[in-house]
């Protein structure tokens, strides 16, 4: 380098790079200090079980997870925590159910976006004509079928059940 050049080196990354190869460990990590500098404690207290549950899910495989391990993880949070709120619901503790309904909120936050149920019933429909008659002993296989065409998408799969047995019933 000449005396009169000028050389800087910055600790930037373009962010849109930075934040396409983010984990979403790495995510949660820096929503935990984003939280922690906006004092929000729900939020903050809610992320520090996702990152716990990463990291329990980490030692137990004893190796890095990937996306597909990630997400399934927050599906598992996801479901505790929808099953804590119809307890506390039929417990007349509405201010534990609404802790958890929030919970649930920030954990749907890290996940993509789940398939909605006229889309269920709309694929289950085309499965089963697809199928041909199939009777309610069919039902494992009508909801194989159903859930092969959704692929990769999240499906609530409660929700998938019952548009099953629905339509099978018609």
């Amino acid at each position: 380098m000449g005396s009169g050049s000028v050389f800087r080196i910055t600790n930037q990354c373009d962010p849109l790079l930075y934040n396409y190869a983010m984990s979403l460990t790495q995510q949660v990590q820096k929503k935990m200090v984003d939280a922690m500098r906006k004092k929000e404690e729900l939020r903050l207290s809610t992320l520090r079980m996702m990152k716990a549950a990463l990291q329990n899910k980490r030692i137990d495989k004893r190796a890095d997870l990937d996306d597909k391990e990630e997400l399934q993880v927050f599906t598992t949070m996801i479901k505790q925590r929808k099953d804590s709120l119809e307890q506390f619901e039929k417990g007349n503790r509405p201010e534990l159910a609404a802790r958890e309904a929030q919970e649930i909120v920030i954990i749907e936050g890290y996940m993509p976006k789940a398939v909605g149920e006229e889309e269920i019933v709309a694929t289950v429909r085309a499965v089963i004509a697809e199928m041909g008659s199939p009777t309610m002993k069919d039902m494992g296989a009508v909801m194989k079928n159903a859930k092969a065409k959704f692929g990769d998408a999240r499906v609530d799969g409660k929700l998938l059940s019952e548009a099953v047995k629905k339509e099978l019933a018609k």
